[in-house]
């Protein structure tokens, strides 16, 4: 059995930056230090800070006063901020920057008194802090098309949620562009987003069979899981190594491995450890040298 495995592929820019804010804030203000929603999607890295001395919280309101709060990759809603002012923590936002962007997309397209479309996922933290930057309609692909609250929008402004799938952003948009022709497009899905989906198409196209290592709750890798499956290929998420079902592998000639953008490159390799292939190759896609610049904060 061979496998391939695909670049890029595993930590974005935002994912390493909220990581090292989260290290480099337990360095300098000493442990606990709380963060607000999981770091990033994957209990692996979730482990790994707190092991260090990180606690995981949901609610700004469950922290104790005057303690050190990092949000974050995901963004945060404003109410999350005037909360932990009258706590009176210290907040040190570890929002992905592109994030950032759409919600001052969002806070920009309020002002000029557009109508303001999210194309994202219900429930997902990025959509419940990008929602709460501005009144607007979510437009959710699996969910019905809400007809009624679009058709009569005239000054209409789309944003988008930063890890969807590209394709089925597109049918989205698509759709609202029928009610509202003039509409005005952004584009959001990140660079990551979108390299490691078109990595995982050239691979699904070279495999039997793709696993994309990562966590449920990550938008980023369940969408590459449905990448290869609309390419017809039969494809499974998992966190790691133990979740290996040694059936799917019967019969597979290729393996085909990819990782979403908040899954430790460690998880990869002791997945191709399990499998045990008579060889591992590695198959080129857009290189990726982002960074993100650290907040004030963390470089005084």
């Amino acid at each position: 059995m061979k496998v391939l495995v695909t670049s890029p592929r595993g930590f974005c820019a935002g994912v390493v930056r909220a990581i090292d804010i989260v290290e480099l804030a337990l360095e300098k203000f000493g442990s606990p230090v709380y963060v607000k929603h999981q770091i990033v999607h994957n209990p692996n890295v979730v482990k790994d800070v707190e092991d260090q001395g990180a606690i995981t919280v949901e609610n700004v309101s469950d922290i104790p006063e005057g303690s050190v709060v990092v949000f974050s990759a995901h963004g945060s809603a404003p109410e999350d901020y005037n909360i932990a002012k009258t706590k009176n923590l210290k907040v040190i936002d570890a929002t992905c920057p592109l994030v950032t962007k759409v919600h001052n997309e969002a806070k920009k397209y309020v002002k000029e008194n557009k109508s303001i479309i999210l194309v994202g996922h219900k429930g997902h933290q990025e959509v419940i802090g990008t929602m709460g930057q501005a009144e607007m309609i979510l437009v959710d692909e699996r969910e019905d098309f809400p007809t009624d609250k679009i058709q009569d929008l005239q000054d209409v402004a789309v944003i988008t949620q930063t890890t969807l799938s590209v394709n089925d952003t597109s049918k989205a948009i698509n759709q609202i562009k029928k009610l509202a022709p003039k509409a005005l497009i952004r584009n959001d899905i990140c660079y990551a987003t979108t390299n490691r989906q078109s990595a995982t198409e050239l691979l699904a196209e070279l495999s039997d069979l793709v696993l994309v290592i990562g966590a449920d709750n990550s938008s980023n890798c369940q969408r590459l899981k449905e990448v290869a499956r609309q390419k017809g290929v039969l494809s499974h998420l998992i966190l790691g190594p133990e979740e290996i079902n040694y059936d799917w592998l019967k019969n597979i000639n290729v393996v085909g491995i990819t990782s979403g953008a908040s899954t430790p490159e460690k998880m990869v390799q002791k997945v191709i450890k399990a499998i045990n292939p008579v060889s591992v190759e590695y198959i080129g896609g857009p290189s990726e040298n982002i960074q993100f610049k650290l907040p004030k904060e963390m470089v005084d």
